[in-house]
């Protein structure tokens, strides 16, 4: 609210319909937390009825552009896949001096199918509700063997007791407290996670393996975050891009299309169908009726479109204009509600591609005109994609940080870990694409 001396104003939002938006996918209450106990631990509930993750991969699941522009993070985070190397310097520019490890262990693990599966499955949960998970698992003898992702449907977190320790409960439902059939295993804390690691295994208390979790910090959210897109479902633009579809599909199933105008005189039907000749009222109308419907059957357009009104009207006797005068004019069809829709759609297209720092540009999404325009020449369209790639730095660590523990716990080597990527190149070049590592 704004007060002055000569002025008034006020802006009113509707917090009650955000608040509901919010109690229905919001991952945990600002003033209350929901909870479950398992095995005399309380687990945190994630979300309203502890079903934020079913619920939010449903949303993404059912929003084209929120899962487009999801995916594309995905790919584009994930690039070209990764390889193992030490940093030996740098060069004048600031550049990194790259020497290839030569470990073959490391190289096939690095290559395996168990990283790309644990990159993609934790990318995916990280990207679509902000959280995800890996289970380490050892073999009998305490050495880690595999690399796990957890499905975020299946996982919730403990309450951090007083030490700040913490257990991964995986469950096959969460629709109530599992009594049985569920893991509780060890969380690594966010603070210093490679230690606690190292110290479980050499104490033993790792048997059954540890989770470690991925999570996007930037909600302040220190449990399970929240999801990149969450400003976009608070607005309503989320739910604006489900709504535009289905009005345009009702109004298309529904919407005539009137395409002819004919007129006819009274006077027509006493002459070509004389009261005389039928026996009662009924039948003549009948007659009638069955005209028309050849009449109209010749003005349809293809599968029945394109109708044609029918209005009747009386001829004046005194001013010679012939009885049986049939007038037939074309119709112009000024419906465009669809287009005024399809501005709205592009707009909350846009908003939740910004939400994902996206730029609608990189996914074709544009409007024509006004504050939401914009040059999807190449040059734009490439330089957006570069900016998208220096901003993936921060999840790639995220969702690197995890093998790079079980690389220092199995190997014992100092490896980095750098991503392949291919740029997007002017002409002038000699080439469309060149590959760079970061």
């Amino acid at each position: 609210m704004m007060q002055g001396g000569s002025v008034f104003a006020s802006t009113i939002s509707d917090k009650a319909s955000m608040d509901d938006r919010r109690r229905v996918l919001f991952p945990y209450d600002d003033d209350h937390r929901d909870y479950t106990w398992v095995d005399g631990k309380r687990v945190i509930s994630w979300g309203r009825d502890n079903q934020f993750p079913w619920k939010a991969i449903r949303t993404v699941r059912d929003t084209t552009v929120l899962n487009t522009g999801l995916k594309f993070l995905w790919r584009l985070t994930l690039g070209q896949g990764i390889f193992p190397c030490t940093v030996e310097g740098f060069d004048d520019d600031g550049n990194e001096i790259l020497k290839p490890v030569d470990d073959q262990g490391v190289k096939r693990f690095i290559s395996s199918r168990m990283v790309r599966r644990y990159m993609e499955k934790v990318l995916r949960d990280y990207l679509k509700v902000g959280n995800g998970a890996v289970q380490f698992v050892p073999n009998k003898n305490g050495e880690l063997v595999g690399m796990n992702p957890l499905n975020c449907l299946q996982y919730r977190y403990t309450e951090p007791d007083a030490n700040g320790t913490q257990h991964c409960v995986v469950a096959g439902s969460w629709d109530y407290a599992p009594s049985t059939d569920y893991w509780m295993l060890p969380l690594l804390p966010d603070y210093d996670p490679d230690t606690i690691a190292e110290l479980m295994k050499f104490t033993g208390k790792g048997k059954y393996g540890f989770v470690y979790s991925v999570h996007d910090a930037w909600s302040n959210e220190d449990i399970y975050g929240e999801p990149i897109w969450w400003a976009a479902w608070v607005l309503g633009w989320i739910e604006i891009a489900h709504m535009i579809p289905k009005f345009l599909k009702k109004a298309y199933e529904n919407q005539t299309t009137w395409k002819w105008h004919v007129q006819i005189p009274y006077s027509y039907w006493d002459k070509k169908f004389p009261p005389a000749d039928f026996k009662t009222t009924k039948e003549r109308e009948d007659a009638v009726n069955k005209y028309m419907d050849s009449i109209e059957r010749n003005l349809l357009g293809a599968e029945n479109a394109e109708k044609p009104i029918f209005t009747n009207y009386a001829v004046n006797e005194y001013n010679g204009r012939i009885e049986e005068e049939w007038k037939i004019t074309p119709l112009s069809n000024k419906y465009n509600a669809g287009q005024e829709n399809l501005v709205t759609s592009s707009a909350a297209n846009s908003e939740i591609l910004f939400s994902l720092m996206v730029n609608p540009n990189v996914m074709g999404s544009q409007m024509p005109g006004g504050i939401y325009a914009g040059n999807q020449g190449g040059s734009n369209i490439r330089e957006a994609f570069l900016v998208n790639i220096a901003n993936a730095w921060i999840d790639r660590q995220n969702i690197l940080d995890p093998i790079e523990l079980y690389l220092k716990m199995n190997f014992k080597k100092d490896v980095e870990l750098r991503f392949r990527n291919t740029i997007l190149t002017t002409l002038d070049t000699g080439a469309g694409t060149t590959h760079k590592l970061s």
